[in-house]
């Protein structure tokens, strides 16, 4: 029965913010105290506090939203999964995939020991991120610079794990959208790859960096392939509170770590056919409703998610009894000032939570370069692209001016926040100084965006000119690490200035 999910968002908002509150605060007593001395003690416990809130949302989807899982796998995949450590490769198909892991990871009885590999904002997300940072999940900035010895640190830290674990890894990235989809068919037909349909093209230095370290101590890779059922409605987190149920396909093939090639490019390789043999049984599906040769198993709803609702549920009343018994003998408009706080924060805190499971809410995939030059100064005398390498997101530019360089910089800096950089509602602010080095004008640029741009943190672009008399090229400056940065480099000859804007 569907119903309206402002019904559910107060009652199961508040339930979410009290439990979630009491959780987070008995991870951080244990983390002072017990993880100091002992990680893998504090890693025992964490598990069974962290599965009291994260079984709410298991509950959600067995339970209110009733969501179906057809399971399609081999008798020793069944056999192996929950025994043994493994990373789990999936693409990223819909709002709710991180869910249906969760859900197959309570299954194999290490719910509260699973982890993922994911963007550093969600870190910050109330309760259930912090119980995710609690609980070692591994956070990127997506800059490699850092990234790299993130992974090397969190995978680290895994060696010792005394529990069996799941390790989750969506190398796509970003979840699917037909957006996306383009642009990853452009990026392919540059790149000369097989043009996916859908999923996108796979980032594999992650998944590299993933088997090299952990190799040695994870057997297995489980290589998951998610989809809806055909006529389907795809699930959301708003879907699922107003009770829509839906059907979901999930394959699961077990691969032995020990039987991937040895080679960082052997590896990348056999990333990128395991999604191209992804994209082709999913084209099967679309096309012909065949998903799988594995059989199918139907994933059935266990009894502890439901009993942990109920417990929490409960102790809410209760605790919510006892607090007004208190209440009504002070002022009333205390009383209803406090409820109406606690409902206001209820409600952001589940508007934050669905907000940020929906894919068009996260990082939007980046239109092709030469749309995005829209129009140009009208003082550029001639702009012509010469070189456009989406392998590296390079373009150079050739830019014919007049001699006077000062409008110039100053139009080419404006030019840069206004039309080159089009992500984001940020306003991109810029300020420039000119000096006079003898004849020759010398001018040093910053231009800089807030931190609502998309992917958060700050967003740098740096142009410095040098002396073109007495050096015939400009130096290159390494690349910022903030995400959606970019870096100028230059190159003077006479009057032609050559431009190259790197998007990270």
């Amino acid at each position: 029965m569907t119903i309206p999910a402002a019904l559910v968002f107060i009652p199961v908002g508040i339930l979410f913010l009290v439990s979630g509150l009491i959780v987070n605060s008995i991870q951080l007593v244990f983390f002072i105290i017990v993880r100091p001395f002992s990680r893998s003690l504090y890693r025992r416990i964490n598990k069974n506090v962290a599965e009291l809130l994260w079984l709410q949302l298991i509950w959600l989807s067995d339970w209110w939203a009733c969501i179906k899982i057809n399971l399609y796998a081999d008798a020793e995949t069944l056999e192996l999964i929950g025994k043994e450590h493994a990373l789990v490769l999936s693409n990223h198909r819909s709002d709710i995939d991180w869910l249906i892991g969760w859900v197959m990871a309570q299954r194999a009885g290490c719910l509260g020991s699973s982890l993922a590999i994911m963007a550093k904002e969600a870190k910050y997300l109330p309760i259930i991120g912090w119980s995710m940072w609690f609980s070692d999940y591994i956070f990127l900035e997506r800059s490699w610079a850092k990234d790299e010895n993130t992974l090397k640190a969190g995978f680290k830290r895994l060696e010792d794990f005394p529990m069996t674990f799941w390790l989750a890894l969506f190398v796509e990235g970003t979840r699917f959208t037909q957006e996306k989809l383009e642009a990853a068919q452009d990026y392919a037909s540059i790149r000369s790859l097989p043009s996916p349909r859908n999923v996108l093209i796979p980032r594999t230095k992650g998944f590299v960096s993933a088997v090299s370290q952990i190799r040695s101590f994870v057997p297995a890779i489980y290589d998951c392939t998610f989809t809806v059922h055909n006529n389907q409605p795809t699930p959301t987190l708003l879907r699922m509170f107003s009770r829509q149920s839906s059907e979901v396909n999930l394959q699961m093939r077990r691969h032995k770590m020990s039987e991937l090639p040895e080679t960082d490019d052997g590896i990348a390789q056999w990333c990128q056919d395991l999604f191209i043999t992804k994209d082709a049984q999913l084209e099967k599906y679309f096309t012909k409703n065949v998903f799988s040769d594995l059989d199918v198993h139907q994933i059935n709803r266990p009894i502890k998610p439901l009993i942990v609702v109920i417990i929490w549920l409960c102790l809410l009343i209760y605790g919510g009894f006892k607090l007004f018994q208190w209440l009504s003998l002070v002022a009333s408009w205390k009383i209803i000032l406090l409820f109406v706080f606690f409902l206001v924060i209820a409600t952001i805190t589940m508007q934050v939570l669905v907000q940020t499971s929906e894919s068009q809410r996260f990082t939007p995939a980046k239109r092709p370069l030469e749309e995005q030059l829209i129009s140009l100064p009208e003082c550029f005398a001639e702009v012509s692209l010469t070189h456009h390498d989406l392998a590296c997101d390079m373009l150079r530019f050739n830019f014919c001016h007049p001699m006077d360089l000062s409008p110039m910089f100053h139009t080419f800096s404006i030019f840069l926040a206004t039309y080159v950089v089009r992500h984001g509602p940020s306003f991109y602010s810029c300020s420039f100084e000119m000096e006079a080095d003898g004849d020759v004008p010398v001018a040093a640029g910053q231009f800089a965006a807030g931190t609502t741009c998309i992917g958060s943190g700050a967003i740098l672009l740096r142009l410095i000119q040098e002396n073109p008399v007495q050096k015939k090229s400009w130096l290159m400056h390494e690349r910022p690490t903030a995400r959606n940065g970019a870096v100028l480099c230059y190159h003077y000859e006479h009057q032609d200035l050559m431009g190259m804007l790197y998007y990270i």
